[in-house]
Parts: structure tokens; C-alpha cells; sequence
């Protein structure tokens, strides 16, 4: 017989190797779904992990998507992380994207057509305090009147995608766009345009503020009492409150800053790779981010591979539908076995697997 048996300490070699297993695990098991559906499960593998980044024929289109897919999935998974660690699930990340896209699109739009330099740090300014005023609601329910932060941020994605469709049909819609649903390009206008700043490598403003934000969080988790804080209202809530640690104020911080990221991402997606304000804006970024987050495993630098590795599975699952005629629900599929088979091979963080006598009745 099979038995757990819980070790003194979680394991380092199994906090390390879990990633790697499940992102194996989850090849075989996207082999398999691939052969079911009637593909060559080797050439579907293949097609999503290695054709994007060394075939010739895609790699030159490829490579420079990597990043501009990279940033809003690791610049969203960094505020998510903090308040996983800390205890505090935001699982409403896809909502403070879109309001921070909302926020900085109107703020802009609202100058449109002046040339001032102003105009972008103005919207970036608004996005990050949409996304943040958003993750405020269920930041202060939380704390005044105790509602569940899981609950109330994921049904506020539903209002945000409202409010979206509501401002891509009237008060954002371009005047000039012959009454078709979406905003002005505000990659096409310059005084609001997020362009490559290197030509090729598809790095701009939101992949710098991705890495920015990779620094700051490892910083503030290694060198800052704030982050030993929120490690430490994680792993241990009494000890920290015996400590100091104010609840309220690190639910509200925590939420804060997962909001203002997000927004950040979304703001820096609308105003480059997405251009516009349109009805299917929301790319579903906000919960992809959330495994994002627990691939790297609630680390900075874990989060900025995981993001990379995300983000190759999003261009060679586009790859692989042009390719091989695979259904988008079989990528998305795929995607979502790496955070199932990351909870399920976690267990041998904290556990080991003995083999057990049969007892004697």
C-alpha cells in the first residue's frame, strides 16, 4: 500500500523540480489529448515549443512575439505573487486589466488630437490607478465587512468585461470608424502610441515595466521588512500578528498592488500590441497569469521563466492551429494542465510516498 507521510520541512529539490515535472507532465498529456484529436502528438509538440523559436520559417515573426506576449503575463503575475504569499487571493486580475485599459484609453482619447508629450505618462498614470481603484473593491469589502476576496474580484471581471463593451458602443467608439464597435488606434496616434523601442525584438514600454517589476519584487522580498512582512503573514498569520503585522493593511496594499499592475499591463496592451478599445479586448492575461505565478513559484525570477515559457505556448499554440488545424480549446486545454499537474506534483514538496504493509485483520 501507498501512504503520505508529511516531511519535518518542505523540500528544496521538489520546490525546484515541480515546475520541470509538471511542464513534462503536461507534454505526455497534451501528446495524448493531440492523439485523440487526430494529430501527430510529436509534430504538436513540437510545433508549440520548438518551431517558434528555431524553425527559419516562423522563428524571424516568432522570436519578437515572445516578449510582447511575455510582458503582461509577468507584469500581472508579480502583484498576484505578492498577495499569494501573503495569504490574499485576487483572482480578479482580468478585470483590473481591462479597467486600467478603460481608464488609460479615455484619459488619452480625451486629448485626442494633441501632440503633447504628456499624454502617455498621463495614461499610464490612469491605467495603473484604474486597475488599482478596481482591486480596491474587493480589498475594502474584505476588511470592513469580511466578503471573500476570491468571489467578489473574479464577479467583478464580469462587470469590467460590461463596462467594456459598453465603452467600445458608445462613449469610446471612434467617430470616425463608419459606427463599428472600438476606440481610436492609439497605436497609430503618437502622442499615445507603445511602439518598439528596439526594431525586432518586440520590446516596449510594458516588457520594460515587466522587468522593472521583476527587480522591484525580488528586492522588496529579500532586502525589505514590507516583504518579510507578507512572507511571513503567508506562512505563519499568528506569528505575524503577534509580530505586528496589521492585516487590513497588507490586504489592502497587497490588492493595491496587483490592481496597479494590472492596469499597468493593460494600458501598455491597448496602447500597443492591441491598439484599440474593442468588445474581445480581454485576452484572458489575468488568468493566465495566475499560472504564471505559481509555475515560478511565487518568485520573482521563476515568474519572469514561467511568463517566457507561457508565452511560447500562446505563439506556438497559434502556430500549431495554423499548422496542424488543432481547435483554439485544445490550446487553451493545454495551457490549463500546467497549473492541474503543478498542484498535483506539489504534494511531494511536503510529502513522500512510502510503500506501506497491508495490515492483518
Amino acid at each position: 500500500m501507498l501512504r503520505l507521510e508529511k516531511r519535518p520541512s518542505p523540500s528544496r529539490f521538489w520546490q525546484m523540480a515541480t515546475p520541470v515535472l509538471a511542464v513534462v507532465l503536461t507534454m505526455i498529456a497534451g501528446g495524448l489529448m493531440f492523439a485523440l484529436l487526430g494529430k501527430n502528438p510529436v509534430e504538436a509538440i513540437r510545433t508549440i515549443f520548438y518551431d517558434p523559436l528555431f524553425n527559419p520559417q516562423f522563428a524571424a515573426y516568432s522570436r519578437p512575439q515572445l516578449l510582447v506576449k511575455a510582458g503582461p503575463l509577468i507584469l500581472i503575475a508579480i502583484g498576484l505573487s505578492l498577495g499569494f504569499r501573503a495569504g490574499i487571493w485576487n483572482i480578479g486580475a482580468e478585470g483590473q486589466y481591462i479597467m486600467g485599459a478603460i481608464c488609460g484609453a479615455a484619459v488619452g482619447l480625451a486629448f485626442y488630437p494633441s501632440e503633447s508629450v504628456l499624454i502617455f505618462p498621463a495614461m499610464v498614470l490612469a491605467g495603473a490607478l484604474g486597475g488599482w481603484a478596481w482591486a480596491m473593491i474587493p480589498a475594502i469589502l474584505k476588511t470592513r465587512f469580511r466578503t471573500n476576496e476570491i468571489l467578489v474580484s473574479l464577479l467583478l471581471v464580469y462587470v469590467a468585461e460590461a463596462i467594456l463593451a459598453s465603452m467600445a458602443l458608445g462613449r469610446l467608439r471612434n467617430p470616425e470608424g463608419g459606427g463599428f464597435p472600438g476606440s481610436r488606434n492609439l497605436s497609430k496616434w503618437e502622442a499615445s502610441a507603445n511602439p518598439e523601442l528596439i526594431a525586432g525584438t518586440g520590446m516596449h514600454w510594458g516588457v520594460v515595466a515587466a522587468f522593472i517589476a521583476v527587480i522591484a519584487a525580488y528586492i522588496l522580498l529579500q532586502r525589505h521588512i514590507l516583504g518579510f512582512q507578507i512572507k511571513l503573514a503567508g506562512q505563519a498569520p499568528r506569528a505575524a500578528r503577534f509580530a505586528g503585522v496589521a492585516p487590513t493593511k497588507l490586504v489592502v496594499l497587497c490588492m493595491g498592488l496587483s490592481g496597479g499592475l494590472a492596469g499597468l499591463a493593460g494600458l501598455f496592451e491597448v496602447t500597443g500590441p492591441a491598439g484599440q478599445i474593442s468588445i474581445d479586448f480581454g485576452s484572458g492575461y489575468g488568468f493566465t497569469a495566475i499560472i504564471v505565478a505559481f509555475l515560478g513559484r511565487l518568485n520573482p525570477i521563476g515568474i519572469l521563466l514561467a511568463g517566457l515559457l507561457m508565452a511560447l505556448t500562446y505563439i506556438g499554440g497559434e502556430l500549431a492551429q495554423f499548422m496542424l488545424g488543432l481547435p483554439s480549446a485544445a490550446i487553451q486545454a493545454f495551457q490549463g494542465m500546467l497549473l492541474f499537474f503543478l498542484l498535483a506534483v506539489d504534494l511531494l514538496s511536503n510529502y513522500r510516498i512510502r510503500l506501506a504493509k497491508r495490515g492483518v485483520a
